[in-house]
């Protein structure tokens, strides 16, 4: 007989709402649970966040609570939040998401405006196993610190709490496991500095690692996005001193697994559900609004105008690929608005100087940017698209068989290149990669929890603006 008691870790995470992909995952989830209580050994779920993207009706509709019950449903044990559930939701709605839940949420960096950590949230739990083994649990989010101030949450560098959370929970288990929605880089910097985490079931940058990574003594696993595969790691501890012996992890293709058929009924009812809250009514459109992601375009040029309103700046730049479809006349429903406009993006303004504006309008009128499939950043589109104006036109003139900027007017006067404007624009172009003379002007005020698609009924409702 093995002198050597194996305990079982199953983890998903950033399920991003695909939520059709959830009963085979959940599937999966329960065949190991029961294969494991038949063989009396103890298996522990986890989900790492990003469960809930409001890029899905039945999310959007019920502010992540039908993710909750989705989660309850698949029978996880412990969960870590994401920066989709963290900081798309308003504080209230934060506050209420997890009311109903049947699992521990473990958040260690996340707290209000008065040090106190959520209601809702633990720091770290230990487990202990039938077997007599203790297993501690740390949870952390990646700390998006200009968007949780806003949302008025105080959330912290993970690398200033865990090395004493890490140590007090070291003090308690056998063994240390890190539920990280911080990202891969992170996790292995992590590994790298402390020798008190055992275990760091990983999640936020998407990583598929096929086979866990074993880093300083440290088990990397993280199994990609979207529920097509769900992670496994193996510990094994001596059963006498309950010393962790041994430990391996892996990602498991489950994207085939049979739907389990109890969840399968539960999102056709919270599809249902959803349907009959978002046909609520927000304007009227006697007019189609057209888009275009390579030309000028009436619904765009719509989106910048109530841009530039709904944030009482001087000038607005919005790119055309954040409408996925045209708008058809007619009623325009909470719905249309989520097909058309799904991004989990805020509007922000920005002070930019009028050099940096010139070069960033300069930038954005590229055959490679208009063309750009971006990834990330929010956004749920196909490529950036044409950008649109409030507050400015740009002025073209033709260069043999090519056109170019010939000047830039901001309310009927050229550019000055040495003031400073006050620029609306979307959240996901002041993070660097896009534009970054955007990303380096400041100071940024986020909107929030305001999306773009709450921009787009402002302005439809304003249709005289």
């Amino acid at each position: 007989m093995s002198s050597l008691q194996p305990i079982y870790l199953y983890h998903t995470n950033d399920l991003h709402s695909n939520l059709e992909q959830w009963p085979a995952a959940v599937s999966y989830v329960k065949e190991c649970a029961r294969f494991h209580d038949k063989k009396e050994e103890t298996a522990l779920f986890f989900d790492l966040g990003d469960h809930a993207d409001r890029v899905h009706p039945v999310t959007e509709a019920t502010r992540g609570k039908g993710n909750v019950a989705l989660l309850n449903q698949g029978g996880i044990h412990y969960a870590a939040i994401g920066n989709n559930e963290g900081i798309t939701l308003s504080k209230v709605e934060l506050e209420a998401l997890y009311e109903e839940a049947e699992f521990t949420v473990l958040l260690a960096n996340l707290f209000d405006e008065n040090g106190h950590l959520p209601a809702w949230a633990r720091p770290y739990d230990i487990v202990e196993t039938k077997e007599g083994v203790r297993i501690g649990l740390i949870g952390m989010t990646v700390p998006f610190y200009p968007f949780y101030r806003e949302l008025g949450w105080d959330v912290r560098d993970p690398l200033d709490i865990l090395p004493g959370l890490a140590a007090e929970v070291k003090q308690q288990a056998d063994a240390v496991v890190l539920l990280s929605h911080l990202g891969y880089p992170q996790d292995e910097e992590i590994a790298r500095t402390y020798s008190d985490i055992d275990v760091i079931l990983g999640a936020h940058t998407h990583h598929l690692l096929k086979t866990s990574i074993l880093q300083n003594d440290t088990l990397i696993a993280q199994c990609g996005k979207s529920g097509y595969y769900a992670g496994q790691v193996k510990l094994e501890f001596d059963k006498e001193t309950k010393q962790l012996i041994n430990k391996e992890g892996a990602a498991v293709d489950i994207s085939k697994e049979e739907p389990d058929s109890g969840t399968n009924h539960l999102l056709q009812q919270l599809k249902k559900d959803a349907e009959a809250t978002m046909n609520h009514a927000v304007a009227f459109m006697e007019e189609p609004l057209p888009v275009s992601w390579t030309d000028e375009s009436p619904f765009a040029d719509k989106l910048a105008q109530g841009l530039r309103e709904w944030c009482g700046a001087e000038i607005s730049m919005v790119n055309s690929g954040l409408l996925l479809k045209s708008l058809p006349s007619g009623t325009v429903r909470r719905a249309d608005l989520h097909r058309l406009c799904p991004h989990p993006i805020n509007p922000c303004v920005l002070p930019v100087p009028g050099a940096v504006l010139k070069e960033t309008i300069s930038a954005a009128f590229t055959e490679k940017m208009i063309h750009l499939p971006v990834k990330g950043l929010g956004f749920r589109g196909e490529v950036l698209g044409r950008m649109a104006f409030s507050g400015m036109d740009i002025v073209w003139e033709k260069n043999g068989t090519r056109e170019q900027i010939k000047d830039i007017q901001i309310h009927g006067e050229s550019l000055d290149p040495k003031r400073t404007y006050q620029l609306a624009t979307a959240d996901m172009f002041t993070f660097g990669p896009l534009f970054p003379g955007l990303a380096h002007c400041g100071p940024k005020t986020y909107y929030m929890p305001e999306m773009m698609r709450d921009v787009l009924a402002f302005a439809l409702k304003h249709k005289e603006g």
